[in-house]
């Protein structure tokens, strides 16, 4: 058996189309029997970060529920439990999770099944190192993945080489210290930055206070 305890619980995104979604109890879960997320630079601390439903992720799928997406091909960063992306899977939209973590792929199939939605695409995102066969994206989305000051760097970096010639960023941002580095290192690459207040409550009642930024160009630099 796992080393580690999950819950199931509901999660609601805007227009009323509930998840379920397999999540980890809390975050004082831990398992690395083979040293995998060591190796991929994730901290004991940090291992269960991708496990937990986060409010900016809730934010980011309620996002994704409306907007416009059309046969762009999307790519959603550091996605944990994928929330984003399972509203875009459920729109038919062609999706691509990534993360670094060794078992979000095995949540999100757990995740898919629950929902009766088809397997996502998955494909390791790991910002700091190569990750061959990715490709590039027409679309860029991602939340809350600027806790660590270098993050700024190695995703501005990472969005470069995935981005197609004419490419879309939306990152959701709960007002954490390193957006600013971030939107300068984006605007290395010639991105152009607009940016929004995304205050309110979440679809439990709870606050939320948070940024949309969302990046355009039309050629690569």
């Amino acid at each position: 058996m796992p080393g580690y305890q999950i819950k199931v619980e509901q999660i609601e995104v805007a227009g009323g189309n509930a998840l379920t979604i397999r999540s980890l109890l809390d975050r004082q879960q831990y398992f690395d029997p083979l040293g995998e997320a060591e190796a991929a630079g994730i901290s004991s601390a940090c291992w269960p970060l991708f496990g937990l439903v986060w409010p900016s992720a809730q934010k980011l799928a309620d996002l994704m529920q409306g907007w416009d997406i059309g046969s762009r091909r999307v790519l959603e960063i550091g996605c944990g439990l994928a929330l984003a992306s399972m509203v875009i899977q459920r729109r038919q939209g062609d999706i691509t999770a990534s993360d670094c973590h060794p078992l979000t792929q095995a949540f999100l199939l757990a995740n898919s099944l629950l929902n009766q939605l088809p397997e996502l695409k998955y494909q390791t995102g790991n910002w700091g190192r190569e990750n061959p066969g990715l490709g590039e994206f027409d679309l860029i989305i991602g939340s809350d993945v600027l806790y660590e000051r270098s993050h700024p760097e190695q995703l501005a970096a990472f969005i470069q080489l995935h981005s197609a010639p004419r490419i879309e960023v939306l990152i959701i941002d709960p007002n954490r210290g390193n957006r600013s580095a971030f939107n300068r290192q984006m605007a290395r690459y010639g991105f152009v930055l607009s940016e929004s207040a995304l205050d309110g409550a979440l679809s439990d009642g709870s606050a939320y206070r948070g940024r949309l930024m969302h990046y355009r160009r039309s050629v690569l630099v």
